[in-house]
């Protein structure tokens, strides 16, 4: 892949700020659950937040492909600021951007670029995971605003959001075609958030559930038409997998560059452990299925710039990255043999953060579904 100049001076701009901002204390942060509030403040100001958000609203217009390259730049580091970014960027940002009016755009947007509020996204409950049509969330109208209640499960920036946007169902005999989609503000009153997550890996994001009791929510404060809160969620979510494949491509990435730098430095049976020849093919498969995962990722931001459908290569693309680091992760962490083992040599975190990549935004057996789907259409 041939990258403009432009491009390859974003991607130098990120390597360094991970190298100055985000890999010191990475290790401290996922080890106490420490959210990176300042890391997160500094991702704004490199302008990481918003980055293809129309400049009208303060954003820096920039393509997807652009925007991919540095969520993987970012996690080969920390992908507990790899996700905030995806968030903020692919699903809050983007969901507004796309289909918003103009008045929310103005309101919303320009704040969410610069880091003075952060955003949310809010579709998965308690019994509505994978299977997003049953929402149990809900929101009455009432007029000039809406009543919504209901819990939401599984939100990064759960506890620092200022604003979440929240599929709820207005028609329970439309069932998915019921539903609506809001943004909600998180100082509004009846808002609140359940215990921060103890979780496996992204560690230092902020995972937790949020709680809606008779909350209003004004009527311009719903996104589309009435009914079209399940087709936001799917459309933005579409966009959501291509930065979350980025980011599976950038912790396998990273995991595969420390591993390369270890074997050549560690000397095993009188010679550099790279030279025996399990660990040597070990390496090539794992540059191999990297490189795979990295064409798919930038495919799929292709197909979005070009304004192509990208729900398939999207979705490609998320489920073959996410598999890849879990593979190379693992394989990562044994090729450091006892050291993989420990926080120091940061790859056990890698390994860690990998695995969510295989559950959250559409779990890798949906991504099945989707392209099996696509597949055999005819």
């Amino acid at each position: 892949m041939v990258l403009t100049d432009e491009q390859k001076m974003i991607v130098k701009a990120a390597r360094d700020f991970v190298q100055t901002e985000l890999l010191p204390g990475v290790i401290e942060r996922d080890k106490n659950a420490l959210y990176p509030r300042d890391q997160i403040q500094k991702m704004a100001e490199m302008g990481f937040l918003g980055m293809m958000v129309d400049p009208e609203f303060g954003g820096g217009g920039m393509d997807t492909m652009s925007y991919v390259l540095v969520m993987e730049e970012i996690s080969k580091v920390d992908a507990s600021c790899s996700v905030v970014m995806s968030v903020n960027n692919s699903l809050v940002c983007w969901g507004i951007e796309k289909f918003g009016t103009t008045e929310q755009k103005q309101k919303y947007l320009p704040r969410l670029v610069s880091g003075e509020i952060l955003g949310a996204f809010c579709l998965s409950e308690p019994e509505a995971g994978s299977d997003a049509t049953h929402q149990r969330t809900t929101a009455v109208d009432k007029g000039d605003y809406y009543l919504v209640n209901g819990i939401k499960n599984w939100i990064t920036n759960g506890k620092y959001a200022d604003v979440y946007l929240v599929m709820a169902q207005t028609d329970t005999e439309k069932r998915h075609r019921g539903i609506n989609a809001f943004i909600v503000e998180a100082e509004s009153k009846g808002v609140s958030t359940g215990e921060k997550e103890d979780k496996m890996g992204i560690r230092a994001s902020d995972t937790c559930s949020v709680l809606f009791d008779n909350v209003k929510v004004p009527k311009e404060n719903r996104i589309g038409e009435d009914g079209f809160g399940f087709t936001f969620a799917m459309k933005t979510l579409e966009g959501g997998r291509i930065g979350i494949a980025a980011q599976a491509l950038g912790i396998g990435a990273g995991a595969y560059e420390l591993a390369l730098k270890y074997s050549k430095e560690r000397v095993t049976f009188g010679k550099p452990l790279y030279q025996h020849q399990d660990v040597a093919f070990k390496l090539a498969d794992m540059a191999t299925e990297l490189e795979a995962s990295r064409l798919l990722v930038y495919q799929a931001a292709r197909d979005k710039d070009a304004g192509k459908s990208y729900d398939y290569s999207g979705s490609m693309a998320k489920l073959y990255a996410a598999e890849t680091a879990m593979k190379v992760t693992t394989e990562a962490v044994q090729i450091h043999g006892g050291y993989g083992y420990v926080r120091e040599y940061h790859v056990e975190r890698l390994m860690r953060d990998a695995k969510i990549t295989q559950i959250y935004e559409g779990t890798s057996e949906i991504q099945k579904i989707v392209l099996s789907r696509a597949i055999l259409k005819e």
